[in-house]
């Protein structure tokens, strides 16, 4: 076990890995940095009105461009050639960005509706819903350089990301409050784009050498996008629901940085699995390959869930101290975020990803469709009684169940 434990961290570093995982930990790291000075910068009341509606825009972005970011991923990593891949990432481009554009059209026609319950949001919402074609881009040329083995290009992507963000921030935070917070989102994704773009050998594609991805891609990428939105319900469906249920923008910011700290340790997982990705689609009809990636998978992230729970527990105080005096009531609710975050990091994460790999990404899909169900009801039920406790009670019971649902899924169909 330790021999093949060595072996499996060592092919994690071969893989750049080590730089995939620094360059995560210091973007999680800025990007509580750009959470904390917004809220330092910016009164309650209008940042709760912006995280609602950041948290709306939040459920789409998984499907901008029709997910062809996630169509990148594993059908990029499938082809041999580099230009064939640029090729598949300059299509990907167009269509992706076409998409993006049509969604960002029908969130302005429906932002009446979709802040309903919170009127103020609506100018914000429309605002920030063109942030589905900037983070987009951003995803699209991180994802190529990840089908590229260029996992240096893409961990520098994410740290230029991050620290013009906190730049951002600031500044428009500091001149323009909540505005500022708002242009910052949207501007930062873009200008990174544009920064790396020029790394990648970009051509016009020549439609004699070049043949469009068939229905398959779409499908793939769509059912991919749609489970995507299951993590994102996790928390953001809370928060929305939260807003329609108490109407109530400043305690839509104490939940928002409650859950700040425990949706961050989702950072971890990331990490192996977006460096290994590319390998566990290549290999994921190697049963012995797959056997041994998951045994020590398991056997790491059980022990550091382990050590998170006990670490959280006896610094939770702490925590949510940093954030304000006023946070450290909210303790209960903090630890049961943590209880449910150790089912992703232990299972949802690599199930799903394996999910995927093997082409079964429409199973990720249909765990979504049970997520949102449950998210709804125990929510209704919950959070009237319980208020943002009961969003964590849902938000944890949901991370077990869809974890749980991910391993009966992968192992029923990982040999058909």
């Amino acid at each position: 076990m330790i021999l093949n434990f060595k072996k499996f961290i060592s092919g994690f570093l071969n893989r750049d890995g080590f730089h995939i995982l620094y360059a995560t930990i210091l973007a999680r790291i800025l990007s509580f940095f750009a959470s904390w000075i917004a809220l330092q910068l910016i009164p309650n009341y209008e940042l709760g009105l912006v995280i609602y509606s950041i948290n709306i825009i939040s459920l789409i972005i998984p499907i901008s461009g029709f997910g062809a970011s996630q169509g990148l991923l594993r059908y990029g990593a499938l082809l041999e050639t580099d230009e064939e891949k640029n090729n598949l990432f300059t299509y990907v481009l167009k269509k992706g960005s076409v998409f993006s554009v049509v969604l960002i059209v029908i969130v302005i026609l429906f932002s009446s509706l979709l802040t309903n319950n919170l009127s103020e949001t609506r100018a914000y919402l429309i605002a920030i819903s063109f942030s589905i074609i900037t983070l987009f881009l951003l995803e699209s040329i991180k994802v190529q350089f990840r089908i590229l083995h260029k996992n240096k290009l893409f961990a520098k992507t994410e740290i230029s990301f991050n620290v013009l963000l906190v730049v951002m921030v600031f500044l428009g935070s500091y001149y323009f409050k909540e505005n500022g917070y708002v242009a910052a989102l949207i501007i930062a994704p873009l200008l990174t784009f544009l920064i790396y773009l020029p790394k990648i050998k970009f051509r016009v594609l020549n439609s004699s050498t070049f043949q469009n991805p068939d229905l398959d891609f779409w499908k793939y990428s769509f059912f991919t996008s749609l489970s995507n939105v299951a993590s994102q319900l996790l928390i953001v469906l809370d928060i929305v629901l939260i807003g329609n249920i108490l109407k109530d923008p400043e305690i839509i910011t104490i939940y928002k940085y409650v859950s700040l700290i425990p949706i961050s340790i989702l950072f971890l997982p990331r990490v192996l699995l977006t460096t290994d990705f590319v390998t566990l689609t290549k290999n994921h009809r190697d049963k012995t390959f797959i056997k041994n990636y998951i045994k020590n998978y398991l056997f790491l992230f059980l022990s550091l869930s382990v050590f998170i729970i006990l670490f959280s527990f006896l610094f939770s105080e702490f925590f949510l101290g940093l954030f304000g005096e006023e946070f450290k009531q909210y303790t209960l609710t903090f630890r049961v975020l943590i209880i449910g975050i150790t089912a992703i990091l232990i299972l949802r994460g690599l199930y799903g990803n394996l999910l995927s790999a093997i082409g079964k990404a429409y199973i990720n899909y249909w765990i979504s469709i049970i997520a949102i169900v449950i998210n709804l009801i125990s929510n209704y039920i919950l959070i009237p009684k319980y208020g943002i406790l009961g969003a964590a009670i849902t938000s944890a019971i949901i991370m077990w169940v869809t974890s749980i649902l991910s391993i009966v899924f992968y192992n029923y169909h990982k040999n058909k």
